[in-house]
């Protein structure tokens, strides 16, 4: 075989597996630009292959194209290789599973902590918010999805994993070694404020956790009190049933949600009033790092009830993937479907904005931040805030006390 046939028939097989895997989001461009995308590639690997320095691993380049290709459509879509598909189907039959506990963002090409869960390995080993995750296991993350950094993180429980990070605001890269375990699910944290002021933190919404909700603020009826600050700051875990379950707990008419995508019909969340169980006054408690299933019981609160937003706008990540197996063993994570607030608004293009915009400072208080449950000073995870050590829930609680009515324009923008 010649080789202008064996680049051809390379360049050919690689376009005809990226077109198939990602037909439907080349679709979106009109098909003259589609297969001038196509030639353009095509010529590339023919370039490579005869004019560099020296003989390239084409498998490997080829590899390489595909992750690319399919993670600049989102950070959430990646490729996997038949090696790192089999190990991904492996790991989930694995019981128990350990990983570290971190929720992973990914913002102009670095892989970023989101937030450690409390109590987590990750927390533990002293990684917060906005450090950089440089390596996983050896492997540099620069063009790394987040399920395969998921997956490098996974392990048995109480084996290491290897990481090289950033701190955030630093410049200098630091080695750890963290060991793995079956993190605990974030706890429902529950308490009274005032004389008849409930406080819910929901740290995640895993599975029961509507249930719980539900009988918290019945047994809050039953104490007699009537309003309820509901703090999802760092809330970035957990799954979209839950979060919509927990919405209807407030709503008795309205959408709560919707997912739709190019390939999948719309699917509209509808509040079921038979349902509801709290009727009273609301506040919700966000940041930057509250995203996923929390966005969307925020949005739905805030749209359908008006209830009133603190804090920061969150992060914006709320979609659905599809696992699309491949001809030569390898894997597809694909987004296919986005949620969308009750206006129709996708909650990944801007997140929730507060009606009432202002910064998180708990954090910054170091030491000298407590919680009146005499939890660990600094940063807040679990017991209940005191008011005044954080201006948002001082904030909330003063439009508990006396509602206003935020401007429509702030509303929208």
């Amino acid at each position: 075989m010649s080789r202008a046939t064996r680049i051809l028939l390379l360049a050919l097989s690689v376009l005809v597996l990226l077109y198939a895997g990602l037909g439907f989001a080349l679709a979106r461009s009109n098909e003259e630009n589609t297969y001038k995308s196509l030639g353009v590639f095509s010529e590339v690997l023919e370039r490579v292959e005869q004019g560099y320095v020296e003989e390239p691993n084409m498998r490997q380049v080829t590899r390489g194209a595909m992750h690319g290709f399919v993670e600049s459509l989102d950070a959430q879509s990646g490729y996997l290789s038949a090696r790192e598909y089999e190990d991904y189907q492996a790991r989930l039959k694995e019981h128990p599973r350990g990983d570290i506990g971190v929720v992973l963002a990914k913002r102009f090409g670095y892989l970023l902590v989101l937030t450690a869960l409390p109590d987590s390995p990750a927390q533990k080993a002293g990684l917060s918010t906005g450090d950089i995750l440089e390596t996983i296991g050896g492997f540099s993350t620069r063009e790394m999805s987040i399920r395969q950094a998921e997956l490098l993180l996974e392990g048995d429980p109480g084996s290491t994993v290897k990481i090289t990070e950033v701190r955030h605001g630093g410049t200098e890269s630091h080695d750890l070694e963290v060991a793995r375990a079956v993190v605990a699910t974030p706890r429902l944290v529950a308490d009274k404020m005032e004389d008849d002021v409930a406080y819910l933190r929901v740290q995640g919404f895993s599975a029961g956790r509507a249930a719980e909700i539900r009988q918290k603020l019945l047994d809050y009826s039953k104490q007699g009190l009537h309003k309820v600050v509901i703090d999802l700051r760092d809330c970035a875990s957990g799954s979209v049933q839950e979060a919509v379950s927990s919405a209807n707990l407030f709503l008795s008419s309205g959408t709560i949600t919707t997912l739709s995508g190019q390939t999948v019909p719309p699917k509209q969340f509808t509040a079921d009033p038979q349902k509801t169980v709290w009727t009273g006054p609301v506040t919700v408690l966000l940041s930057a790092r509250t995203t996923g299933a929390a966005e969307i019981f925020a949005a739905a609160l805030a749209e359908d009830r008006a209830v009133p937003t603190v804090g920061e706008r969150t992060f914006g990540s709320a979609s659905e993937q599809s696992i699309i197996a491949l001809e030569d063993g390898g894997a597809l994570i694909l987004t296919t479907a986005l949620y969308h607030d009750p206006e129709g608004k996708k909650i990944n293009d801007n997140g929730v904005k507060p009606s009432v915009e202002m910064a998180n400072v708990v954090d910054e208080l170091g030491d000298n931040a407590e919680t009146a449950g005499g939890e660990e000073p600094g940063h807040v995870t679990s017991g209940v805030p005191r008011p005044q050590d954080d201006p948002v829930l001082k904030k909330a609680l003063e439009l508990l006390r006396a509602p206003i009515q935020v401007p429509a324009a702030s509303k929208a923008a």
